[in-house]
């Protein structure tokens, strides 16, 4: 696993890079320098699984506001810094636990350096940040438009413009909303850098597309054991950011804990509303902390041989509906009382 052999780095309180498990991140999308709306918006993050959060900084008023955020949030703070060098220097000294800058657009050389030394002097990583879409024109000419091949020379010659500023506190962050020509990217620069990489799709769209995008590429990048920290880039809510990268990693085995729930997609022998029965189960094991798998099956008939996979599952028929336990029928109840039965049983799980 390419993961497992970067250098390892600290954001805060979280570990990424070496042994350390994917961390799942996300961004807020409120103004940083409305303090309270950022807050209650990093909280719901925080309950939905997010581990790292990072913050635009457009204005000098949100690099200051970062000090009050990080005093009412409980997961490292990362400020988004682009053109002006010194929102960054600000951000750093009003606790930002990590800095993610693009130097292609900091400006001289000299304003990069002021950074990097502010980073080394509180010790704080910085994400070398790089999309398809602000390519320099070298290396558009270079290789006739955007590619791959770019992207990581891009990336690779910033690293080593930091590093040669006696710095390599790093973490590296290509992206592009192109899904293959992104893990054609990952592919290259995982064989050619030490540091952690941040994974993602950038600008992959609205919780549908970029929810089906997303899942794509990070899916093949992660099980080729490529990528430290993931964000599941949306048009949205950005609490579905953290709901979809938590399905991801559990998906692929790199992430266990949570209920997982499966459900039929229906037929003509449905005769109970299993779509909204679906729905009403996923809301409701979201606060029980199991690891266990779920099923909501439609049709009495085949749902105790479907759901025998799972660890537990109820399968509707007329106006009434099925509890099974490994695929074993446990008892009939009313359709009506299906969830309750359900939510019982799972409380009381390891009683």
């Amino acid at each position: 696993m390419y993961r497992n052999l970067t250098k390892e780095v600290s954001i805060g309180n979280v570990k990424i890079g070496g042994e350390n498990p994917v961390a799942i991140q996300s961004m807020t999308n409120t103004r940083t320098e409305n303090v309270d709306a950022t807050v209650e918006q990093i909280l719901r993050l925080e309950a939905a699984g997010c581990e790292i959060i990072r913050c635009a900084v457009p204005t000098m008023e949100a690099a200051e506001a970062l000090r009050e955020i990080k005093k009412r949030i409980h997961i490292p703070l990362v400020a988004d810094i682009h053109f002006d060098y010194r929102l960054a220097i600000v951000s750093i000294e009003n606790g930002a636990d990590k800095i993610r800058i693009n130097p292609g657009n900091i400006g001289s050389p000299e304003r990069v350096k002021a950074v990097v030394d502010k980073a080394k002097e509180h010790q704080i990583p910085i994400r070398v940040g790089v999309n398809s879409g602000s390519l320099e024109k070298h290396l558009l000419e270079k290789y006739g438009g955007v590619t791959a091949q770019g992207i990581v020379e891009s990336a690779l010659d910033k690293v080593h413009m930091i590093e040669d500023m006696g710095y390599d506190n790093l973490v590296v962050s290509i992206k592009s909303s192109d899904v293959l020509m992104c893990v054609e990217a990952h592919e290259l620069i995982a064989k050619q850098c030490s540091y952690p990489l941040h994974v993602g799709i950038t600008e992959s769209g609205t919780v549908y597309s970029g929810n089906v995008k997303s899942s794509v590429g990070l899916g093949i990048i992660l099980h080729e054991g490529i990528g430290n920290t993931i964000r599941v880039s949306l048009t949205g809510d950005p609490v579905e950011e953290i709901r979809t990268a938590k399905l991801i990693l559990k998906t692929l085995g790199l992430r266990k804990g949570g209920i997982e729930v499966v459900s039929c997609p229906t037929c003509g022998r449905t005769k109970i509303d299993l779509i909204g029965l679906a729905g009403q189960v996923e809301k409701m094991v979201e606060d029980i902390p199991l690891d266990i798998k779920v099923a909501v099956m439609g049709c009495a008939v085949n749902g105790p041989g479907e759901a025998k996979e799972a660890d537990i599952g109820i399968a509707g028929g007329v106006g009434e509906g099925l509890l099974i336990k490994k695929g074993q029928i446990v008892k009939k109840v009313k359709e009506e009382e299906l969830l309750s039965t359900l939510r019982q049983e799972l409380l009381n799980w390891n009683r």
